[in-house]
């Protein structure tokens, strides 16, 4: 079992100026940075999106980061998710797949994931508890697949760079390249992102994650990093 697990929601949020812009705010978060949509009870069922697996470099203290999709989480204790890894401990870059239910930890996938690796993950009720999680390794040609029991709310749809949670304390967020998330897709349609449901990172009183402004057609956007070495 590994000793990651993610944070069952939100961190302390806050609303700061945006860079450039005075008048303006945008929420803020110590360990998620992307998209959230959000709703009433058992209003998503269905989530998936691709992304492209970012670089990680190299940092003077371990740092961590993951790339997902999942279905609460949001104000909420509840979350399915899955999604790739992209650490750089003790001097070394690591990268993997996983998925997770929480409170559980989460599970490896025991399948290749390098940088510049597209994926794709699929997330989907099929009945009464069953869901479905699939996430496909599209440069490498392969599919993992598993039916698990879920019971969260569905009130909040995500597509997130995150800083996890390790051996029980809040991770610094890895340096990487921009992470890219497209055709983006919640209850089988284009989610139509608008600014106002971006989250930036905040740690140690500095910004280290903004996702930019959806593309024109509102199915897309990009997640870059601001971390220093």
């Amino acid at each position: 079992m590994s000793t990651i697990s993610k944070l069952p929601a939100y961190g302390t949020c806050c609303l700061v100026p945006r860079p450039g812009k005075s008048s303006a705010s945008l929420p803020y978060s110590s360990n998620w940075s992307g998209y959230v949509l959000t709703g009433r009870k058992g209003k998503y069922s269905c989530i998936s999106g691709e992304w492209t697996v970012p670089f990680v470099l190299p940092t003077s203290r371990s740092s961590y980061s993951s790339a997902w999709v999942g279905i609460d989480g949001y104000n909420n204790s509840s979350l399915i998710q899955t999604g790739t890894a992209h650490h750089f401990v003790n001097g070394t870059a690591q990268y993997y797949a996983w998925w997770e239910i929480l409170p559980s930890y989460e599970t490896r996938i025991s399948l290749p994931v390098r940088p510049g690796d597209v994926m794709r993950a699929y997330i989907a009720k099929l009945k009464g508890s069953k869901w479905l999680i699939r996430l496909q390794n599209l440069s490498r040609g392969w599919t993992f697949k598993t039916v698990q029991s879920y019971h969260g709310p569905q009130t909040s749809a995500e597509w997130i760079v995150e800083a996890p949670t390790v051996n029980g304390s809040q991770s610094s967020l890895a340096r990487l390249s921009p992470v890219a998330f497209v055709r983006s897709r919640v209850n089988g349609c284009n989610p139509k992102f608008t600014p106002s449901q971006r989250i930036g990172m905040l740690q140690h009183h500095r910004i280290v994650s903004l996702p930019c402004k959806p593309s024109p057609s509102g199915s897309s956007f990009v997640v870059k990093n601001q971390v220093r070495a």
